[in-house]
């Protein structure tokens, strides 16, 4: 459980006194607590799950690679290099990422899956690839795949 994998992780990190694994973790943390009780209010006891959790990661990734390209822009290099260090953290904890290629292959099975013949099953097309590749692709790039095969 990717929960306990990061509890763990702060402590290591407290203990060898790694002070950017433990501020990004620290903020993991806090963003989980956030949506945990965000998840609670909706009816969900338990809080958000793996899924959800991966999801999370994966957007606090793509936030940090927006970040990168405005620091790089405005010629803050040192920013950029700690965003970066952000990204080799978080990713840490997300499952290896698809190449395009990858996710054209999964973006085919999931059409034929659930029938989509057009754009009017984009939602649906990329609801399924949500569900069931959560943390393991750029959903920002798969639907523009996805656009791209359903409007052929």
């Amino acid at each position: 459980m990717i929960r306990i994998e990061l509890k763990d992780s702060l402590k290591g990190a407290m203990k060898s006194k790694d002070k950017r694994k433990l501020s990004t973790l620290r903020l993991i943390l806090a963003t989980l607590h956030d949506r945990d009780i965000a998840a609670r209010e909706k009816g969900s006891e338990e809080g958000i799950g793996d899924d959800e959790i991966l999801q999370m990661l994966t957007t606090m990734v793509r936030q940090r690679r927006d970040s990168i390209a405005a620091y790089e822009e405005g010629g803050r290099v040192d920013l950029a290099t700690s965003e970066q260090e952000e990204i080799d953290i978080i990713a840490k904890y997300l499952p290896k990422q698809f190449d395009e290629g990858e996710m054209t292959r999964v973006i085919g099975e999931i059409i034929g899956d659930i029938g989509a013949k057009g754009l009017k099953d984009m939602g649906k097309t990329m609801a399924a690839l949500k569900s069931k590749y959560a943390g393991r692709m750029d959903f920002a790039k798969a639907s523009a795949l996805v656009k791209s095969a359903l409007g052929a």
